[in-house]
């Protein structure tokens, strides 16, 4: 049996996101450095086949509480952002989400929709 066009458009969603968290993650992140860390994750997760945008909220008050050492910097993980994606093939719409459930940056499927 063949997916179906939101099926494919789900699995896109899901290949953005493996891509954007486990490329990122660890990667070193100050207070300052916040946004500038949005915007190239944005843009990476962007240039991918059938994604129509991305966005990326790392949150600086989570970055502040998350260092530990006199370097003032700590490793980006899935608790100091939310991410949005959204996904566009063969007229499907998927919007994606990740956030914090219960400890654990939960990634979803928010909504998927025919625009045909």
């Amino acid at each position: 049996m063949d997916a179906t066009d939101a099926e494919t458009a789900c699995f896109e969603a899901g290949i953005k996101f493996g891509t954007l968290y486990h490329q990122f993650a660890g990667t070193p992140v100050a207070p300052d450095s916040t946004e500038s860390l949005e915007r190239a994750m944005e843009e990476a997760i962007e240039n991918q086949p059938f994604c129509e945008s991305v966005t990326v909220a790392i949150h600086e008050s989570r970055v502040r509480e998350a260092i530990d050492h006199a370097e003032a910097y700590t490793e980006l993980t899935g608790s100091l952002m939310d991410v949005r994606v959204r996904i566009h093939y063969e007229g499907i719409d998927v919007e994606t989400a990740m956030a914090m459930e219960d400890g654990y940056p939960r990634m979803r499927v928010v909504d998927v929709s025919d625009n045909d």
